[in-house]
């Protein structure tokens, strides 16, 4: 047995659906461009040409992702999110009830974490070049000085959110961003229209977000690894870990996918809303399991900007599985939360 076969760690649900595929059932593989990124399904079917051969699913499917950016897209324009953020101040908006089921959520996870994220964030994700325009890899970006940073922190809080109506009103010059929860909503809503087609044994991932239910036609479940920090030597990270994704989700936030150098100073693509700075917290990855990817998508964006400290005891309190890689000058520490390790297999 090989030597990372033996440090590799295990994590099981802790509950389980004993519903088996059929006889003879083989993995069929759907897959199509969303987001800015690309999805896949992978499901079980009949081992006659069955549902998973018929385009009428890869069209729904698709359809699934098409209605989230068309209503919650940053990148485009003409989304409801899009009119919304170049509405008139002082404005109320009619929002998509997929739209406002996601931004109540979101500002659900905002009040838990005292603002440590927030989708009324994104005019200082645009103005720290991670937004559609003025990026950070384009000629010409500059970071934005102290000034404009606090001119933007000033119109923080002053969303108003009527649930029940579905509606929100702009106080002018507002951006909304639900890219931290959005992909993971998208995750969902395959999984759903999955679960509306009589599917029951699938995985389905937007961008590297995954949620899986039932098992292989081996009996298996879904294995998937949890996220490693990009291009880290093994030997200073800690060991791998492998998930059983049946009836959960995963997501990982990591300040290595994308970021700048602004002279010396490395600018990662997380925003703490409170600061409107670039995180600098010594975290390089957060990963949530949960029963929902909106949620663990959310959820890890939020523990992110927190820190392992004020995040572990916000994970605590909130209940979530949630793993901590913090930077240790050339190493690399791991944080487990007790609802994670209470899926450590032993």
């Amino acid at each position: 047995m090989s030597t990372d076969t033996l440090t590799r760690r295990v994590l099981l649900p802790l509950q389980i659906d004993d519903r088996a595929p059929p006889p003879g059932a083989v993995i069929r593989h759907l897959h199509g461009l969303s987001m800015g990124t690309s999805w896949s399904v992978r499901l079980v079917d009949s081992p006659m040409p069955g549902r998973a051969a018929s385009a009428d699913l890869q069209q729904g499917l698709q359809q699934q992702l098409d209605l989230v950016v068309a209503q919650m897209s940053h990148w485009e324009p003409h989304s409801d999110l899009g009119r919304f953020n170049r509405a008139p101040p002082g404005s109320w908006q009619q929002l998509p009830a997929a739209f406002a089921e996601v931004l109540g959520f979101a500002l659900q996870v905002s009040g838990a974490s005292g603002g440590a994220y927030d989708p009324a964030a994104g005019a200082l994700v645009n103005a720290w070049g991670f937004g559609p325009v003025n990026r950070y890899d384009q000629p010409g970006f500059r970071a934005p000085d102290a000034a404009t940073v606090a001119q933007l922190l000033s119109q923080q809080g002053k969303l108003e959110f009527d649930a029940a109506a579905r509606r929100a009103r702009q106080p002018g010059g507002l951006q909304l961003d639900l890219s931290a929860v959005a992909k993971g909503h998208g995750v969902d809503r395959l999984a759903r229209y999955l679960e509306s087609q009589g599917i029951e044994h699938y995985l389905a991932e937007v961008g590297g977000e995954l949620r899986g239910a039932g098992c292989k036609p081996d009996g298996q479940p879904w294995w998937v690894m949890l996220e490693q920090v990009d291009g880290v030597d093994a030997s200073v990270h800690p060991p791998e870990m492998m998930l059983a994704l049946h009836g959960l989700s995963v997501a990982t936030s990591g300040d290595y996918r994308r970021f700048f150098h602004d002279g010396t100073v490395r600018q990662a693509h997380t925003i703490d809303p409170r600061t409107g700075m670039p995180i600098a917290n010594h975290l390089a990855s957060v990963t949530v399991v949960h029963a929902e990817c909106m949620a663990a998508d959310a959820w890890s964006t939020a523990l992110t900007v927190l820190g392992a400290e004020a995040g572990m005891a916000l994970a605590e309190q909130q209940g979530l599985a949630a793993r901590f890689v913090q930077r240790d000058g050339g190493a690399y520490r791991e944080y487990l939360s007790s609802a994670l390790l209470a899926m450590l297999d032993e």
